[in-house]
């Protein structure tokens, strides 16, 4: 069982109640990954899974240099940043939130394609997508300015092009302690000042 370490929608531990009667009791949410097929630049397929978000970061001290295709169209010819990310709602609250990312609703069916640290364009703070959408990230000149893509705590480097997408059929159950506004969490979290 995972409880997460970040984000403030995880449940706190609570010691003094049984595990299995936490469990019988907690509200169910049905969530699925994102699928991530990762290409190397020697041309080699990765498919791996993310619950929370995947992240392209660069791999050395220049920027990173990125197309941006969602759907069948090129939106960013060029996104000149230290790194991308598209976050689920689940994924929302953690990486995706530090990086000035905003925080999806779980029921929302989208996705949050953000920038890390972006030069140019300028003004881009990012995306809210319909998670219906596939998106995308081709690296410019990966040899020059190499990128790694993370997908959750999995790491590959010198990544050429990444697809990803709502696996469909693929299914994961949030329990959440009875009692708790998920709805509520959400939006005060988006009122707090300090």
């Amino acid at each position: 069982m995972n409880l997460g370490t970040v984000g403030f929608l995880m449940n706190r531990y609570d010691r003094r109640a049984a595990i299995a009667t936490r469990v019988n009791k907690a509200r169910h949410w049905t969530i699925s990954p994102l699928r991530v097929e990762a290409v190397t630049q020697d041309g080699e397929t990765h498919v791996m899974s993310a619950i929370n978000e995947i992240s392209l970061l660069r791999e050395t001290r220049q920027t990173a240099k990125i197309e941006v295709s969602v759907g069948d169209r090129v939106r960013i010819r060029e996104l000149v940043c230290d790194g991308v990310l598209v976050a689920t709602p689940a994924g929302s609250t953690a990486y995706n939130l530090s990086a000035n990312g905003p925080i999806l609703p779980l029921d929302s069916k989208m996705l949050a394609l953000t920038p890390i640290s972006p030069f140019r364009p300028r003004r881009w703070k990012g995306a809210i997508l319909p998670d219906r959408m596939k998106i995308v990230l081709r690296v410019l000149d990966p040899a020059k300015r190499p990128v790694a893509a993370v997908a959750d705590q999995k790491e590959l480097r010198d990544i050429a092009e990444v697809r990803l997408e709502i696996a469909r059929d693929s299914a994961l159950t949030l329990l959440f302690d009875p009692g708790q506004s998920l709805e509520e969490r959400i939006v005060a979290e988006q009122f707090i000042t300090a």
